[in-house]
């Protein structure tokens, strides 16, 4: 039977609130002002509302606002805890496992180094440490193992809040050191779990100990597998539903969820809410709205008032006992010694430049509030004791506010090298992408050679890491498609092949494509040359579609799949307009020749009334001229963006006529191009959908595969 809470009880909880979080949020944005992270303020106000400062200077007032009691300190420490599982859950949205995937080399080296080093140093300290700092359910080898944690873990929220803040955040050492620090913490938390069982079993028992270790192992693959399929259906679901309060409701499920299959395991729920971040940030179902609401209510509300509540516990008049003194210079010493000099030589033996690997490693030695939490649940479980939480506390918060001034001094020394000079003015163009930033596709298909060439075209435009949702949609009891072209074309990029029966195609592709895809591709049938036609269903689709959408209808060289390794694809023109649509057709165009080792030819046409003016394609400008004259200033816009996405072979022309689209044709004709990619914004006219004159001149008279690059209307997205 539930116990109810007094109404003095209540009064005193909503005042704590109060107190806690406008203190927290006013001394974090004075630590912001003073270019420190904002946890280091946030912290400050419990010190300054505990025993520290308020507990002397005013003790009555102290225990009437915190008496301390089991009932109100549940309560508050109930809401502490739900924001430990907020912060968790978004320092998972923010760990990149493809990143982790692509570093190689250089993050294994330095992830090593970086975490077995201070492993090794933290429990070397930790064991020597006098049993007076250990905690009453500790014996010497939990502690030990709870030290060297304290010393391996990194604060991957503040690493990449600093590096970002500095502008750094691309840089190569950055991009490898956010990833070691997310090493760090999936590696610290899962010893966690391991230190978690040292207390339940009572002292270092080697088989429940090695139960206890792969059962965190089996949770983490189980999670990142299994979970992740059942992330995706309950977020699809509530996406499919329409509601945000729906979408919200499922991410809270998936974290609280994890997080209590941790603490039934008796790992401790932050494990799960770390893991429950990396498994919703990866789902393609998730809704940006309700990722930021979650980050809003973790940094505003509930955060500030765990690192408050934190700060509570600590009373720094226990650093100026003598023996607590020196080892909190030990520790501290011990930490930034050995993340330095791991990191350091990690980082050489993995080929980083010295000067990037100790920029790296003074990255990496920000504990900020990974090392809080990691304090907290120490002292909850009884490893720590108010002297060792105090020491754990200030290394915290001593190595978040030395990170920004090293590493400032550091950076002055860094140089980027000349291929990292060519990496950032790639990105920075790439970063305006109208739809090479594009993290997942749907390709709507019922089979064919048609869908097959819209599927290496897809290939060629998507980054590495994007995947490809294939969808089939059936009459009921129907035989299924054979998608065994899609499926090779697509090859080893991450896909998956779903078969559906409704009575709706064009309703359940719309459907679809609300779900959080970048774009929509469809392979346009045969029959379309002759007869200017569309079926019912497609048309609905191109109609409606709220993201941008791909149109291809195969030229007359390929003739089976064979062709789609590149033979009958590798000569591209694209026709250059300086609009949105245009740059889109542009970006289409340069990734599927950089795919398959082509060419491309970019025309801009100069529309002029009356008979058309000069040759069919006009002035040809080679690889290493500069164009002239009018269209100048688009095509040498052309040229450097062909060279960010990785063309090797380009020429661009300049055509003049009454009518773009019969230009362009004559141009392919002319250079014998095997691809047309034209850009166009969608327009209604009489019920169905309109492309343009021009466009659709193309599509149903050019005999090279044509490939249409159709955005919506403004306003067509939700």
């Amino acid at each position: 039977m539930l116990t109810p809470v007094s109404e003095h009880e209540l009064l005193l909880f909503w005042l704590q609130l109060v107190v806690l979080l406008a203190a927290a949020r006013g001394l974090g944005h004075v630590a912001r002002v003073l270019g420190q992270p904002r946890v280091v303020g946030e912290l400050a106000a419990g010190v300054l509302l505990g025993p520290t400062v308020l507990g002397r200077l005013l003790p009555d007032l102290s225990a009437a606002l915190f008496p301390g009691d089991r009932v109100q300190s549940a309560l508050l420490l109930g809401v502490a805890w739900l924001g430990i599982a907020l912060l968790l859950v978004v320092t998972g949205f923010e760990t990149d496992l493809p990143l982790l995937r692509r570093l190689g080399r250089p993050l294994v080296g330095l992830s090593l180094g970086s975490l077995l080093v201070p492993l090794a140093v933290g429990l070397a300290v930790g064991w020597v440490m006098p049993a007076t700092l250990r905690g009453p359910a500790a014996d010497r080898l939990t502690f030990a193992v709870f030290v060297a944690i304290a010393l391996s873990v990194t604060a991957l929220p503040v690493v990449a809040k600093i590096l970002t803040d500095m502008g750094l955040m691309r840089r190569s050492f950055a991009q490898l050191t956010v990833a070691a620090g997310t090493v760090n913490d999936i590696v610290g938390w899962m010893l966690l779990g391991v230190a978690v069982g040292l207390i339940s079993e009572g002292g270092a028992d080697a088989r429940a100990l090695g139960v206890r270790a792969a059962a965190v192992v089996l949770f983490v693959v189980l999670a990142l597998t299994v979970g992740q399929r059942l992330a995706d259906l309950l977020l699809r679901r509530a996406r499919e539903s329409g509601g945000y309060a729906g979408a919200l409701t499922s991410t809270l499920l998936v974290t609280f969820g994890l997080g209590a299959i941790t603490q039934a395991m008796g790992v401790e729920a932050v494990l799960g809410a770390l893991i429950a971040g990396v498994v919703l940030g990866r789902s393609r179902y998730q809704r940006p709205d309700v990722r930021r609401t979650v980050e809003v209510l973790s940094t505003a509300v509930f955060a500030p008032v765990f690192f408050a509540t934190a700060g509570l516990y600590v009373d720094l008049a226990a650093l100026l006992e003598p023996t607590t003194a020196f080892w909190t210079v030990v520790v501290l010493g011990a930490a930034t010694v050995s993340k330095l000099g791991g990191s350091v030589i990690g980082g050489r033996l993995a080929g980083m430049r010295p000067v990037e690997s100790l920029a790296a490693g003074l990255g990496l030695n920000v504990r900020g509030a990974m090392g809080i939490v990691l304090a907290a649940v120490g002292l909850a479980l009884g490893a720590l004791n108010a002297a060792s939480y105090a020491i754990i506390v200030v290394l915290a918060v001593l190595t978040s506010m030395a990170a920004p001034p090293t590493l400032r001094a550091v950076l002055r020394r860094l140089r980027a090298a000349p291929e990292e000079d060519a990496r950032l003015a790639r990105e920075e163009l790439l970063a305006g992408s109208v739809l090479a930033g594009a993290t997942t596709a749907l390709l709507p298909t019922r089979g064919g050679l048609n869908s097959a060439v819209a599927a290496r075209v897809l290939d060629g435009l998507l980054p590495p890491e994007a995947g490809v949702g294939v969808l089939s949609v059936r009459a009921p009891r129907a035989e299924p498609a054979d998608l065994e072209d899609v499926r090779r074309t697509l090859g080893a990029r991450r896909h998956e092949v779903r078969h559906v029966e409704d009575t709706d195609p064009a309703g359940r592709i719309l459907r679809e494509a609300r779900l959080g895809v970048g774009v929509v591709t469809l392979g346009i049938n045969d029959d379309y040359r002759g007869s200017h036609r569309l079926s019912e269903p497609i048309q609905r689709v191109i109609a409606a579609c709220p993201v941008p959408l791909l149109l291809v209808r195969r030229g007359e060289r390929v003739r089976d799949a064979a062709d789609l390794d590149g033979r009958a694809l590798r000569r591209v023109l694209v026709g250059v307009t300086g609009t949105v649509a245009g740059r889109a057709a542009e970006e289409v165009a340069f990734g599927l020749a950089n795919r398959l080792d082509g060419r491309v030819r970019a025309v801009h046409v100069l529309q002029r009334s009356g008979e058309r003016d000069g040759s069919a394609t006009g002035a040809a400008v080679g690889a290493g001229e500069e164009p002239d004259g009018p269209g100048a200033r688009q095509l040498a816009r052309v040229r450097t963006a062909a060279t960010a996405f990785g063309v090797r072979d380009l020429t661009v022309a300049v055509a003049e006529g009454p009518a773009a689209a019969d230009e362009l044709g004559r141009a392919a004709e002319a250079w014998q191009a095997d691809v047309v990619v034209v850009g166009t914004v969608l327009r209604a006219v009489d019920d169905r959908p309109f492309l343009g004159h021009g466009t659709e001149w193309l599509l149903e008279n050019a005999r090279q595969t044509v490939v249409v690059v159709a955005l919506p209307a403004v306003g067509a997205d939700e």
